[in-house]
């Protein structure tokens, strides 16, 4: 199983050492076989972790190795900390950032050639998921358009952008429709659900059938609730 925290803008340096530390300690004893923790702090975060249960990741950065682009992190910034996992396709990006499918394309294969492992976001609007699952499937579908399904560091995530933040987890029955669906596109790659997942629904999402793991927004922010999604 895995479970990946996205910290979005949120947490300090500090306290983000205070949290990885805190996770290490913790954890110490080891992971449930066959479990993985990745982390996204924001990017005044990064920094060089040592740690034998979580890999460090960055929530986004630019598809060069250093250049004029103001405002982004390139290759050369990752290398430095050595961070070598990326989040690439989140909705807020694509709908508050305005990321268009090529400029993501342009990314994935940027960084696919760097050889970093990549969770890369899909989801639909509520006005897509109004329409019903036919629709649903095409409009996720469409977000795999010049991507490399086939490239084996890749692990994919599924959030519904209504379900995002709202605290409405979407049911068992559409994550579970929606995950064997898309199991027929990427293959065995893992596949994430995102959504509103907290302690309380954990265990429910992650016995569904097709579920590889969770990406855990607002939850994650505090590390016990974390732990407790983990150990749970």
């Amino acid at each position: 199983m895995i479970y990946a925290a996205n910290f979005k803008t949120n947490h300090t340096r500090r306290t983000t050492k205070l949290y990885l530390d805190t996770l290490q300690s913790r954890l110490k004893n080891g992971l449930k076989e066959g479990s993985r923790v990745f982390l996204f702090p924001p990017s005044t975060a990064l920094d060089t972790h040592s740690s034998d249960v979580f890999s460090l990741g960055a929530q986004n950065a630019y598809p060069a190795h250093h250049g004029a682009f103001t405002g982004e992190i390139g290759l050369e910034q990752l290398e430095e900390f050595s961070i070598k996992t990326l989040l690439i396709g989140h909705s807020e990006r694509r709908e508050l950032l305005g990321e268009s499918q090529e400029a993501i394309v342009q990314k994935y294969q940027f960084f696919q050639e760097a050889g970093f492992e990549i969770i890369y976001c899909i989801g639909e609007p509520l006005s897509v998921r109004e329409k019903g699952f036919e629709a649903v499937m095409q409009y996720l579908i469409s977000q795999f358009e010049g991507i490399d399904v086939a490239y084996d560091k890749l692990i994919v995530a599924y959030e519904p952008i209504w379900a995002i933040g709202t605290g409405r987890s979407a049911t068992v029955e559409e994550i579970s429709m929606t995950h064997r669906a898309l199991k027929k596109v990427i293959g065995d790659k893992a596949l994430l659900y995102g959504g509103s997942v907290n302690p309380q629904n954990i265990q429910e999402i992650t016995a569904i059938a097709g579920v590889d793991g969770v990406l855990v927004g607002s939850a994650s922010l505090d590390v016990e609730k974390f732990l407790e999604m983990i150990q749970a």
